[in-house]
């Protein structure tokens, strides 16, 4: 009789993500997996306590991804940090469209959304300095600004529309100068 295959937590994870970023969100279910692993779905209950636990472990992996595409963008130094971490958000929906939308166009009715931008403190501050803006002036800037990039994104990500970068890092440029402009006022 041959071994049995050992299918570990890991392989799991990895193979849940693979299915996402191929199919989306909505094909993760226990047998899909299952037949992606070439296994039952024994191995997937013994390793996890349910679909919910392994679903927020492959949006855990996905915010892991998407930090290390803004981490790479941003020490690349092709443009400054600010612009790059819109550029590099629009390159993960660009590249990842599925797990694009499996953390930023996901309902987020029942979750505790953060209420403050402690979150982004770098960020913030970066503005600030680049501007002169106070803290407040700079975090409406950037949740502007983040308007226009998340939209740009989600139309990359669906489809809807492609863009050259050189275009992107216009439209950016653009958009940043005209709010930076505006709260010069």
């Amino acid at each position: 009789m041959p071994p049995k295959i050992k299918v570990t937590k890991e392989n799991i994870l990895s193979a849940a993500v693979e299915l996402v970023r191929e199919c989306g969100a909505e094909a993760l279910n226990a047998r899909a997996l299952a037949k992606k692993l070439g296994s039952s779905t024994q191995p997937i209950f013994s390793n996890y306590t349910s679909m919910e636990e392994l679903k927020q472990e492959v949006i855990k992996s996905a915010e892991g991804i998407y930090k290390n595409y803004l981490n790479a963008d941003m020490e690349k130094g092709e443009y400054p940090p600010y612009k790059a971490s819109g550029m590099s958000y629009i390159r993960f929906a660009g590249e990842q469209q599925e797990l694009f939308k499996l953390l930023f166009m996901r309902d987020r009715t029942d979750e505790q959304i953060p209420d403050s931008f402690d979150g982004i403190n770098p960020i913030i501050e970066i503005i600030q300095r680049n501007t002169g803006l106070d803290r407040k002036a700079a975090e409406l800037l950037h949740l502007e600004m983040w308007s226009c990039v998340h939209g740009i994104a989600v139309m990359t990500a669906t489809g809807f529309l492609k863009l050259d970068t050189v275009t992107v890092s216009q439209m950016l440029t653009d958009i940043y100068s005209g709010l930076k402009g505006e709260k010069a006022k």
